[in-house]
């Protein structure tokens, strides 16, 4: 528990802010990564054995896992991120016997909002149906997760107010690991064994949320006996000058939480505007065919999706990271360190997410038939690049909405992503009348560019954000993410080319070939120019220095 030791008698943090963050930053976007790669992967086997069902049966999952989503995000209410923020605020101060019963109450909180969200998913399934009776035994099996993932995503949270973040990130892994492993089961012994109904096989998929969910639990269980003594000892020795009532204690946590549910179904929010309006709006472009619908909304909102969401949680983590941390420097009411951290963060977003996103889109047709096979592959493969630059603005949001959180200025961001919800609902039709199944993917690029630059010109004007220095750095980036964006571009182009003289380039073996030879040159490339130009050191701090002498870099 290295971390917990970054906190002197007063409570204040003795290590550079910026070295938490970006130790923070790698243990959870190590974890989200892993297991956002895992949450990809397994749509390899698992559209093998769904054969001509699997468009129809991703479609399907979905929808259910659609407003899951947004059920679950009720149901955890924002308590862990809030919980997170609040034990940071009350450890700064030496007060750690307060945030140890904030955490207690906030426990019996998340399992009363699990009981009931999770009840209003299985009962009121058919409400939530969208005129597809198939969607209400998915939501069914998914309801069980709904009744134990608050109670695990709070414990998440309460290890992040220590600023210990490999607990979250290591069972948010074992979480996925063990739900990968109960879907793939699954879905091989009704489709391949038992030659089932894919909708069976699509509800017992959804149902390993829950299995993942026992296992994430279990894992935070581990870590918490095994640093018990550790947490008696800081309680023990706290000030104990704050008596906090335990109505106080709800009140705060609630004030806190609430706004979380909204930001933190930002994104989710979008996608039920996208399932609840697409539909109909095609219709009326002169797409009829139900089959066909289906195919374009996996597409983009299931496919798609699933794949940018990789790199989007990269910035997920960042912002999760990002909370704690300037709680603590706004409850000392240190303007300089909170403007500091705000530019940390800026950069480091940058610093990941541009090349990242770039380079799927450079990959995005090997890619494509890597996961989702050759079906429509041409309209599939434009989406999935279109959706790589969307992603940048998903982002975006993820890491600024966060930051918000983190000044306590929830129902400012609330009201910025209100407007931005707004431009979304009013652009949605005339851009799927146009654009057809790139709309939803405009509506919410502009619905999150408004969100985003309303909160930046915020922050500018009320902490100082050091947009020169930011901007003179992202260009860099930028720039380097261009070249790698070109290379790896022309490198699927020439690769496919020489290996089509001797084997099927769109095949899942050919397309495997293509992007690891792709990535393994242009993301060097990408590693080397950042590295021996010094800017990831500006970035990153002085440790860089240790990876170019391991990759023998001057």
């Amino acid at each position: 528990m290295t971390e917990m030791s970054n906190h002197n008698e007063d409570g204040n943090t003795v290590p550079d802010s910026k070295d938490q963050m970006v130790t923070g930053s790698a243990w959870m976007t190590a974890g989200s990564i892993f297991s956002r790669i895992l949450g990809a992967v397994y749509i390899i086997p698992w559209g093998i054995w769904f054969g001509s069902y699997f468009f129809q049966g991703n479609a399907l999952y979905g929808k259910g896992y659609n407003i899951y989503s947004f059920f679950l995000i009720a149901a955890i209410a924002g308590i862990p991120s809030a919980i997170a923020k609040q034990v940071a605020h009350y450890n700064a101060m030496n007060e750690y016997g307060v945030g140890f019963r904030l955490y207690k109450h906030g426990f019996i909180l998340a399992a009363l909002t699990g009981l009931v969200c999770a009840a209003l998913l299985y009962f009121g399934a058919p409400m939530f149906d969208g005129g597809d009776a198939r969607v209400v035994p998915v939501l069914h099996s998914l309801a069980w997760a709904v009744l134990i993932i608050p109670v695990m995503s709070l414990s998440r949270g309460f290890f992040q107010g220590y600023q210990q973040m490999a607990p979250s990130a290591i069972s948010q892994f074992v979480e996925q690991l063990a739900r990968v492993a109960y879907m793939l089961g699954s879905a091989f012994i009704i489709m391949r064994v038992l030659h089932g109904s894919w909708v069976t096989a699509v509800s017992q998929s959804t149902f390993a949320a829950c299995v993942g969910a026992i296992a994430g639990t279990l894992t935070l269980a581990w870590y918490y006996l095994k640093n018990r003594p550790t947490f008696n000892s800081l309680v023990a020795n706290s000030k104990n000058e704050i008596v906090v009532p335990a109505k106080q204690l709800y009140q705060e946590i609630l004030q806190q939480a609430l706004p979380f549910i909204v930001l933190g179904a930002g994104i989710t929010i979008f996608q039920l505007i996208d399932q609840y309006t697409f539909f109909n709006f095609m219709r009326g472009t002169g797409i009829t065919s139900t089959v066909m619908l289906n195919n374009l909304f996996a597409m983009f909102s299931v496919n798609a999706n699933k794949l940018i969401m990789i790199i989007v949680s990269l910035s997920s983590a960042l912002a999760i990271t990002v909370v704690p941390l300037l709680s603590e420097a706004y409850t000392r009411n240190d303007r300089e360190d909170i403007s500091h951290q705000l530019t940390n963060a800026m950069l480091l977003f940058a610093f990941v997410m541009i090349p990242s996103a770039l380079g799927m889109a450079a990959i995005a047709h090997p890619l494509n038939i890597i996961f989702y096979g050759t079906s429509h592959k041409d309209l599939a493969t434009a989406v999935l690049a279109f959706s790589a630059f969307v992603s940048i603005m998903l982002g975006l949001f993820s890491v600024t909405s966060a930051i918000m959180q983190g000044v306590s200025q929830n129902k400012r961001a609330v009201r910025y992503f209100a407007v931005g919800t707004i431009v979304k609902l009013a652009l949605q039709w005339p851009c799927i009348h146009y654009m057809g199944v790139f709309g939803p993917l405009v509506a919410t690029t502009l619905g999150f560019l408004v969100a985003n630059i309303l909160i930046l010109n915020w922050l500018n004007k009320s902490f100082g954000v050091d947009f020169p220095a930011i901007s003179k750095k992202v260009n860099g980036v930028l720039a380097f993410s261009l070249l790698m964006c070109g290379v790896a571009y022309l490198l699927v182009q020439l690769v496919s080319h020489l290996l089509a003289t001797f084997m099927v380039v769109d095949s899942r073996v050919g397309s495997l070939i293509v992007v690891v030879i792709a990535v393994g040159i242009a993301g060097y490339l990408y590693v080397y120019l950042v590295l021996r130009t010094r800017l990831a050191d500006t970035v990153l701090g002085d440790r860089m220095r240790r990876l170019r002498t391991m990759l023998h870099i001057k």
